[in-house]
This record gives C-alpha cells, sequence and structure tokens, in this order.
C-alpha cells in the first residue's frame, strides 16, 4: 500500500501529469501521488501487462479514475516518438512531465538504435521526449519538467570522445555519466525555456530501494537494500516540485531532501551542457525548441 504523501497548500485538479517509468518504484509512487492531489496522470510504462496492473493499482489505492496508460520502451527512439504523439492527441494540455525512468545496466547493452542502453534510456529518451511535448507544455503554461537525477552525477563525466562507452564500460561510469547528463540537460533546458512559462528542475530521490538495484552488483544489492527507504519517500522531491505553489517560477535547480541543493561543479560547465545538447538533438533528431 502506498502511504501518504506530504500535504501541500495547492490542488492538482485540472492539471495533467506524465510520469515515465511507473509500473513500480519512484514512478509508480509519483503517479500515485500526484493521482492524490487530483491530477490526471498519464503513466507511460514498457510492458502492457505491468503497465495495466500499475494503472489499476494506482486507481484503486487513490480513488481517482483519471489515469491512463501509455506504452513505450524508451530504448527505441521510434516508440518515444509514437508516445509523444499518442499523448499530444490524447490530451490538449500537459502541466506536468516527469522524467523519471531510468536503468543501470551491469553489461553493456546496445539499443535498437545503436546506442549505449544506459545512456538511451536515461539521458537520450528523456531529451527526445521533452523536445516533442515542448509544444504542448507551453500552450498549458504554467508548466514543469521534472527529471530524476542522482546525486552520483558527481562520479559522473561526459566522455564526449566516446560518449556510448564502447572502450571500458562500467555500470556505474555509465550511470553516472547519465546522471550528470540529466542534470546539464536540466540545466540547459532551463535556459531554453526562460519566458515561456515552462520550468525545469532535476533532484536526487535519495538512495531508494526500488527494481533499479536488481542490475547493481551483487555486493551492493546485498550491503545496501535492507539500508534504504522505501519509493514512497523517494517520491517526496518529485511530488513536491510538481505541485509547490511557492516553485510555480522556479527553475534551473537542482533539489535533494524538497530543498536546493548544489550539484557538481562538472555540472554547471555552460559549454559542456551546449555542447552536449547539440550532440543530443544530432543523435536523436530531436526538434528544436521553437518549433
Amino acid at each position: 500500500m502506498v502511504s501518504a504523501t506530504p500535504a501541500f497548500s495547492n490542488s492538482m485538479l485540472g492539471r495533467v501529469c506524465l510520469v515515465t517509468g511507473e509500473s513500480s518504484g519512484l514512478g509508480f509512487a509519483t503517479a500515485a501521488g500526484l493521482a492524490r492531489l487530483g491530477a490526471t496522470v498519464v503513466m507511460l510504462c514498457r510492458n502492457i501487462d505491468r503497465g495495466n496492473a500499475a494503472r489499476d493499482g494506482v486507481r484503486a489505492e487513490t480513488g481517482n479514475e483519471k489515469v491512463s496508460l501509455v506504452i513505450a520502451d524508451l530504448a527505441s527512439l521510434d516508440q518515444v516518438r509514437r508516445a509523444a504523439a499518442e499523448i499530444a492527441r490524447d490530451h490538449a494540455r500537459l502541466h506536468v512531465l516527469v522524467n523519471n525512468a531510468g536503468i543501470q545496466a551491469r553489461r553493456r547493452r546496445v539499443t535498437v538504435d545503436g546506442f549505449e542502453e544506459t545512456l538511451a534510456v536515461n539521458h537520450l529518451a528523456p531529451f527526445l521526449l521533452t523536445a516533442l511535448l515542448a509544444p504542448l507544455l507551453r500552450a498549458s503554461e504554467p508548466a514543469r519538467v521534472i527529471t530524476v537525477a542522482s546525486r552520483v552525477e558527481r562520479m559522473g563525466r561526459i566522455h564526449f570522445d566516446d560518449l556510448q562507452l564502447e572502450r571500458g564500460y562500467g555500470p556505474v561510469r555509465a550511470y553516472a555519466q547519465s546522471k550528470l547528463a540529466n542534470v546539464l540537460f536540466t540545466y540547459e533546458l532551463a535556459a531554453r525555456l526562460a519566458g515561456t512559462g515552462v520550468t525545469a528542475n532535476c533532484l536526487h530521490p535519495g538512495y531508494v530501494n526500488t527494481g533499479l538495484m536488481r542490475e547493481s552488483p551483487d555486493w551492493m544489492r546485498a550491503l545496501w537494500r535492507p539500508l534504504l527507504p522505501n519509493a514512497d519517500r523517494g517520491s517526496r522531491s518529485a511530488l513536491y516540485l510538481a505541485s509547490a505553489p511557492e516553485l510555480k517560477t522556479v527553475t534551473g535547480g537542482y533539489f535533494e531532501r524538497c530543498r536546493p541543493a548544489r550539484s557538481s561543479r562538472r555540472s554547471h560547465d555552460a559549454t559542456a551542457r551546449r555542447r552536449l545538447w547539440d550532440l543530443s538533438a544530432a543523435l536523436t533528431g530531436a526538434p528544436p525548441l521553437d518549433a
């Protein structure tokens, strides 16, 4: 049973929220929290059976029937494009986009598009999805883009000379690069959306016991899993960023425990963030934000 979410002074009635990767863990807890606040929630899941079960679970636990499902594997850019088109077709407004989906692949895998999978799912997919939905978000302003990053970004480097990690792949190396990419993406997105009424922020949810740990090394799971908080606690910052009225105009921020925090020095490299943006746009074929 999902526990009660923190009480906020505002209501999310009439607000349409999209949460990615929510058949379990942080995404499910975030979707349920938004549903409790009265939002219309769109759940983007990879597996139809698990997605249906998650949607039905959110409806049952919150009493909110305005919960729908979109199926897409974020490891496929074609499926990201189809999902964005479906969302734009079915919803005249989109007020909150929570880029939550993430993986940590123990071994190097390549997607159907030829990209290293951790980079593809954790960074390229939300980059493309956000760009495709930007016109809908702008038309719905005030709107918010929230990306679930991680404090692990402090360990990350963007390997511009080997972005797909064809040389020296490691699961932590790949994950840290993708999480640093999330923060750089957020900061550049905030700059490019300035003045549009759409804000962009990211967060560290805490080290949480979720399905993401399935691909972690055995020693890490054995050591940390019993000590970690559950997904309900981890979802609090995402819910705060999605719903708190005092954050209506706050953009370009990094948050931990519902408070502003300082991200790594590398994440504040404006040249790197613009370079990553241009490279990501070229790799994904994402439209410019003024499209």
